[in-house]
């Protein structure tokens, strides 16, 4: 099979074939700042072939209405992601700057997350039937949604597509797929794994890498696409809600967060400290759910405050692929520029109590690395607690009861993720209903499965995926009605 990177650059799979379109661009490594290849980021035709291929292949193939071959053509996927999985994961580590070990772990969830679309779309695109009345009956059957795009991250590309794609082509559904320039060797990978399906009939998966916004606006604009499913910032989401309501398309998102740590006086601080450290470094400060305020009860507040400190001071920073590593760099200088504003900012109305910062000095300033910062503030209506910093910046918040830590934990607009550390399982779970957002932790941080939903609350996103009710997300309900002519007797 021919390889997607030609001997100039990497390509974009569109309509069953590795397409020559677009302008060669570089990926640089935000890690040493040094050249790691070239990629193809394409322009508006080849955008517009990926939508008119996706929508061809809808209507006229038999992949809509065949649900084995749509579970075979998953499980072939996962499998020849699984093949690919040391390459992407470490060329996604040397692109995206995530540790190593942060990357193989997602590869190892596509994977999982693949196999389980496969076995959607055999067992959950099933309807009902049902007699309402002497000789009413009444079937549902749903139906595939039709042309989905897909906007996805560069903080995890892979991951964060694959929880899109499994359950829209499990529903029936053609996908095009536009990933972030950050990433684009790894999409490249990405895109061969999806070449190697020999299930997939042409343009039902199509895949291709921009620097900008031109491709992804066609997505939302275009009439030919039913729905945009999109990861990233909530001020993106708005936008694409807005646009997107010009054609009526269906929307999934998932949007910002800012996810609140709160932890009771009876916690026990020796495992509940290497979360929290482990919350915000995690994917260096990246992440929609990053641990970004520490919510602590007063009576606990001095022993956790300076266990924080001591922690943050400590944390060794390092290459990427360095094993010892616990936090990589940011995606580029720029974001690290971006980022110590806040924090200097910061200074005039909170306690800094790590003051982090870029490096300045010595081989890790060739990259885009950022130490952690600590934050001490009260005021809720304080930026560094309002807005997402999309970096390694926590806060330290301190409340007095119950009722102030809920309170405290919804005062932003966000509604991802939150975590609850108490020695008393009850109040976990008390709390843990008082808090709006979609995913709470009681007493960890970060755990997911394919076996259940990913949501947002508030300004946090719109609509789930993974779990059982995904593949719903990328359905149309068609409902049959018929009535029995009344019998005679003679």
């Amino acid at each position: 099979m021919e390889h997607p990177t030609s001997p100039d650059a990497a390509r974009n799979w569109i309509n069953g074939r590795w397409n020559n379109g677009g302008t060669i661009r570089q990926a640089v490594s935000p890690s040493t700042g040094q050249l790691l290849g070239n990629y193809r980021d394409i322009g508006a035709d080849e955008a517009r072939l990926a939508i008119m291929t996706a929508r061809e292949a809808f209507d006229t193939t038999s992949w809509t209405a065949d649900r084995p071959l749509r579970s075979r053509a998953l499980f072939e996927l996962a499998d020849e992601v699984a093949k690919r999985a040391e390459e992407m994961a470490s060329m996604l580590s040397r692109e995206g700057g995530k540790l190593l070990a942060q990357t193989r772990w997602e590869l190892s969830l596509a994977v999982d997350w693949l196999r389980h679309g496969a076995a959607t779309a055999l067992l959950q695109t099933a309807g009902r039937a049902l007699e309402t009345a002497p000789g009413t009956h009444f079937v549902s059957d749903p139906e595939p949604l039709g042309v989905v795009g897909v906007i996805s991250p560069w903080n995890s590309p892979i991951i964060l597509s694959v929880r899109a794609i499994a359950p829209a082509l499990a529903a029936g559904c053609t996908v095009v797929l536009k990933l972030p320039h950050q990433t684009a060797l790894t999409n490249a990978v990405f895109a061969d794994a999806i070449a190697a399906v020999a299930s997939l009939p042409a343009g039902v998966l199509n895949v291709f890498t921009e620097t900008g916004s031109t491709g992804a606006s066609l997505l939302v604009d275009s009439p030919q696409v039913n729905m945009i499913s999109y990861t990233g910032s909530t001020k993106v989401g708005r936008v694409i809600a807005a646009n997107g309501a010009r054609t009526l398309k269906r929307l999934n998102l998932e949007l910002g967060g800012k996810a609140p740590l709160v932890v009771f006086d009876d916690a026990d601080l020796e495992t509940v400290v290497p979360q929290i450290v482990m919350a915000l470094v995690a994917m260096n400060g990246q992440f929609c759910c990053t641990g970004s305020r520490v919510l602590v009860q007063r009576r606990i507040a001095d022993k956790l405050r300076a266990a924080l400190i001591e922690a943050y001071r400590n944390v060794r920073l390092g290459e990427s692929e360095d094993p010892q590593a616990q936090l990589g760099p940011l995606i580029d200088k720029a974001s690290v520029q971006r980022v110590d504003a806040v924090v200097a900012e910061a200074a005039s109305y909170a306690q800094i109590l790590v003051r982090g910062g870029p490096f300045d000095e010595g081989p890790l300033s060739a990259g885009a690395f950022y130490r952690p910062s600590l934050i001490e503030v009260q005021d809720l209506n304080a930026y560094v607690v309002q807005n997402e910093v999309f970096g390694p910046v926590q806060t330290f918040e301190i409340f007095e009861d119950e009722a102030d830590a809920v309170m405290r934990a919804n005062a932003t607009e966000f509604g991802l993720a939150a975590s609850v550390f108490s020695g008393d399982m009850a109040r976990c779970r008390r709390v843990g209903k008082a808090i709006h957002a979609g995913h709470i932790w009681m007493n960890c941080w970060g755990v997911m499965s394919e076996h259940f939903e990913q949501s947002g609350f508030k300004q946090s996103g719109i609509g789930v995926l993974c779990g059982p009710r995904a593949i719903e997300q990328f359905q149309e309900i068609k409902v049959y009605a018929t009535v029995e002519a009344a019998s005679t007797s003679s």
